[in-house]
């Protein structure tokens, strides 16, 4: 009787373990499945499309370190002093490990590092950078394996009103994803290094310190944009922020990767907005310019023995059309002379003497490489 006893207890024992072992596959199983399911269906579309965005994209975005040596100029020994400073990247090709962010995170920078998204740093090098348009190329040493890296999206087709997303690292707060949309385009700014910045992307989704260099995408997760700056009385975000497109940054890419700097053309000038339009207010003797015949407002007479400058807008050339295509200020002649492809290709201007009822002459200027 004992034994039989013994042997149902036993069965009883082997059923509930069973049932146990069961209920536990089940619950780590189904369930959680289950769950998901729910906590899918709860959320909306846009929702939904944000998260499986973030989960894609947020790997690929890096933390940057770097270190800077400074000196205090009144100290007596002048001794120099490592400055950290901090901010955003995104990789851009995981095989070589090349990494896009802004100039005025990395400019003059004597090491730096990133920090990938398992939390391990890594050092880098620079590659390449432009203040001009505050971009930077960075690229990590002795990379790992299965690297992720964005894909690039159509920065010319944006609308004002369109649903951004970015993706950065404010305040030293690793990934840290925020949402809103195109508030504007085209838009100027000065950069961080007092540089002008031309055709930005304006958001309203929150930029603070720590985001530059980090990536703006568009709804499905695509690189349009590298945030650059922020429009603020405190330095915190105030809803306006600014991202160089991406457009313009694969123009200049291979070659900031290959040379290291992208090549201009410059003319030896110094232009002047008037109410007759762009004007040479200055030539630098013996440059491009100067040799091209162009007359400025601001020339130099005199003699070995007696030297001196007079200013004389009657005389000086009005610029009226770069590459024949027409101006109407300084900006406008600066962008088309950036645009001259290659660099050391002669410009042909047409300008005017005086106004814009001045008589008109063709000039050609080859410029020089920088």
């Amino acid at each position: 009787m004992k034994v039989r006893t013994h042997l149902v207890l036993s069965l009883i024992a082997f059923v509930f373990s069973v049932v146990t072992l069961v209920a536990a596959l089940t619950i780590r199983g189904e369930p959680v499945r289950a769950r998901d399911q729910i906590d899918r269906a709860s959320r909306s579309a846009d929702e939904q499309r944000t998260i499986d965005v973030y989960k894609s994209v947020n790997e690929a975005v890096v933390f940057v370190t770097t270190i800077t040596l400074e000196y205090d100029p009144f100290e007596f020994f002048m001794e120099y002093q490592p400055r950290e400073g901090t901010g955003s990247g995104v990789i851009v090709d995981a095989r070589r490990g090349i990494v896009l962010t802004n100039n005025h995170v990395i400019g003059n920078a004597h090491r730096i590092e990133v920090t990938l998204a398992d939390g391990k740093n890594y050092k880098a090098s620079l590659v390449g950078s432009d203040p001009e348009t505050d971009i930077g190329v960075i690229q990590i040493v002795a990379p790992p394996p299965n690297l992720s890296a964005v894909t690039f999206g159509d920065s010319t087709a944006l609308e004002i009103g369109q649903s951004v997303l970015a993706i950065g690292n404010p305040f030293g707060l690793s990934r840290t994803l925020t949402q809103g949309i195109v508030s504007s385009l085209d838009r100027t700014v000065k950069s961080p290094t007092g540089s002008i910045l031309r055709g930005l992307i304006q958001t309203d989704a929150a930029i603070n310190p720590g985001n530059s260099g980090g990536p703006l995408l568009d709804a499905d997760g695509r690189l349009i944009g590298i945030n650059t700056a922020i429009l603020s009385q405190s330095g915190d975000s105030a809803g306006i922020g600014f991202a160089i497109p991406i457009d313009g940054i694969r123009k200049v890419l291979p070659e900031l990767i290959r040379t290291g700097k992208i090549a201009r053309p410059a003319m030896g000038w110094a232009l002047v907005d008037t109410n007759q339009g762009p004007m040479v207010f200055r030539t630098q003797a013996g440059g491009p310019s100067d040799q091209a015949g162009l007359v400025a407002i601001e020339r130099r007479v005199g003699n070995e023995f007696l030297r001196g400058v007079i200013r004389d807008t009657n005389g000086a050339d009005l610029i009226v059309s770069i590459n024949e295509q027409p101006v109407s200020d300084r900006a406008q002649v600066e962008d088309l002379i950036k645009q001259n492809s290659p660099a050391d290709k002669p410009i042909r201007l047409i300008v005017r003497q005086g106004s814009k009822r001045g008589r008109e002459r063709e000039v050609i200027v080859r410029p020089l490489v920088r």
